[in-house]
């Protein structure tokens, strides 16, 4: 009988949680912690592709990307350079905490590492419209003489007061490179990591050649894109909650064990769930769903060993 197959996306708190600096021990302790909640995944038998973000990691990229160029004329690097370095680092961790949970536990496998870049279309209504902020906060004049220089970026004033900073697209995926090595290397039994930060965006400047793009793709979207690709059983998108909720943060809050497509759709509509925070999960989960998927299952990683774990999306 073949072993099934997983697509696991970390949320954000899997590397750094509210409060923290970023320092390294900090994101090893949470990766492992995390890493320690697949385990019960591997004692079923699983095979396992993680996806993961890198919202701050790749933020402090471009900020230190900002000060050696200013201090040291050191030429910064662009957005889809940034996501790479964030994507092999973040990879790192992960590879080396798993490596460290697996072995306490008795169990040994390659963890494999992939720096992917995710296939977005140029002419995506997203360009036009660039809401993402991205890098460090600019004074009015810093940001018009930087549009002087580049005159196709935009920005956007900050709500705060902070200053101004550059804001890119966030663009559909529509193609994961190497996909069908991800998924051999996964059915063979190694655990690969993979379209970190969603991935980095690259489109067809002309037939053939592929390039970089200033975008940041979704990462629950590009997961769920790539468990859709590779024929995974379940997607399991990890937050910081247990379940989705109706009325969340009120006293008419409601846990939800099980919805369906139609429903899931319903809830959108009814604005139960905000942009910045569950519904592009939901939406991640109705794209695997609808398009062959079995289940998605969203919750918190501490919860993946119970049986009745988290908010189960599943057809109607």
């Amino acid at each position: 009988m073949a072993k099934k197959l997983a697509v696991v996306a970390f949320g954000g708190n899997a590397l750094l949680r509210a409060g923290q600096k970023g320092t390294i021990n900090e994101q090893e302790a949470n990766v492992y912690e995390t890493c320690k909640s697949l385990l019960d995944l591997v004692k079923n038998d699983y095979n396992i592709v993680i996806g993961h973000g890198n919202g701050p990691q790749v933020g402090n990229i471009l900020l230190q990307n900002n000060a050696g160029e200013k201090l040291y004329d050191i030429p910064e690097m662009p957005l889809d350079v940034c996501g790479a370095y964030s994507q092999g680092f973040i990879g790192y961790i992960i590879e080396q905490q798993f490596r460290n949970a697996l072995k306490k536990h008795g169990y040994n496998k390659d963890i494999l590492t992939l720096v992917t870049q995710v296939v977005v279309d140029k002419n995506d209504t997203a360009f036009q419209n660039p809401t993402k902020p991205i890098g460090p906060y600019y004074t009015e004049e810093e940001m018009n003489s930087l549009k002087e220089k580049n005159p196709k970026d935009s920005f956007a004033k900050d709500p705060k007061g902070k200053g101004w900073r550059k804001v890119v697209a966030s663009p559909r995926p529509l193609e994961i490179n190497n996909r069908d090595s991800i998924e051999k290397l996964a059915r063979e039994g190694n655990i690969v990591v993979t379209v970190g930060g969603g991935g980095i965006p690259v489109h067809y400047a002309e037939p053939g050649r592929l390039e970089g793009i200033d975008a940041v793709i979704d990462k629950d979207l590009a997961s769920s894109l790539l468990a859709t690709q590779i024929g995974a059983d379940e997607f399991y998108i990890l937050t910081d909650v247990p379940k989705v909720c109706l009325f969340f943060h009120t006293p008419e809050e409601k846990q939800l064990d099980v919805i369906t497509v139609s429903e899931a759709k319903k809830y959108i509509q009814e604005g139960h769930f905000t942009e910045g925070s569950m519904a592009p999960k939901i939406r991640a989960a109705l794209q695997f769903v609808e398009n062959g998927g079995k289940t998605c299952i969203i919750t918190e990683a501490g919860q993946l060993g119970k049986p009745e774990a988290g908010t189960r999306i599943v057809n109607d």
